[in-house]
């Protein structure tokens, strides 16, 4: 499985929508608290760019040092229509200065020294030291997962239903009693996360670990033919 710091770096380096945080400061327009980009530096600090009129970058401006703290939180929501869409939450919080001479017209860019950081998701929900999200790489899928679920819902939904007969005797015999909806929920490279929905809002999840981690679309595409060539047999 993935380890809660790259499940973080997944999420920071993800389309996920993000806000940043500062205390003490409201923005009249929320969308000039929330980054247009998100990089990951080599020594883990966050580069956020934003309006260069946004009150997150003339507090950063007019800070002494690094004595302005701020949050960046984190929402990750499913890209397919599921009950109970939001998948998980992260937060990375430190120290907010501004980097000079590197923003495109109009936009400034921040620099968040992590000094914490946070993740609570499909996965459960633990914390990350700063040198473990730092080392840590994200997902190769997070470029692509949104597209791929979605193309799962809307062209495999047939071969989806059948992943019921990998679940275990008597998880089996309760999709064959009720029918559920199969939903795919979250995609890495380590497997396929499903949900499946009976009505009346009792959904479950099951999880699909590939035979060995994926690196690439291609080695994904044998790992989901191999995962549908079982739940045929």
């Amino acid at each position: 499985m993935p380890s809660a710091a790259e499940r973080t770096r997944t999420l920071v380096q993800s389309t996920c929508s993000a806000v940043l945080l500062v205390p003490g400061l409201n923005a009249a327009d929320p969308h000039q608290l929330m980054p247009s980009a998100r990089n990951v530096g080599p020594d883990g600090d966050l580069f956020l760019e934003l309006p260069a009129e946004s009150p997150a970058v003339r507090a950063a401006t007019h800070a002494e040092g690094d004595e302005l703290t701020a949050v960046l939180e984190i929402t990750d929501v499913a890209p397919v229509s599921v009950p109970h869409r939001i998948r998980g939450r992260a937060r990375i919080s430190g120290w907010l200065t501004t980097v000079p001479g590197v923003s495109g017209p109009g936009r400034t860019t921040l620099r968040l020294e992590t000094g914490e950081a946070y993740v609570d998701d499909l996965w459960g929900a633990e914390e990350v030291e700063p040198e473990e999200f730092r080392d840590a790489l994200p997902d190769p899928l997070v470029g692509h997962e949104a597209e791929l679920l979605q193309h799962l819902h809307t062209a495999h939904g047939e071969q989806l239903s059948t992943l019921c007969g990998l679940l275990g005797e008597l998880s089996a015999r309760r999709c064959a009693a009720h029918r559920p909806s199969v939903v795919p929920l979250a995609l890495d490279r380590y497997g396929l996360r499903v949900r499946l929905c009976e009505g009346r809002g009792r959904c479950f999840d099951a999880r699909f670990e590939f035979p060995e981690p994926v690196r690439d679309i291609s080695g994904l595409r044998h790992a989901m033919h191999t995962l549908f060539e079982a739940a045929a047999g």
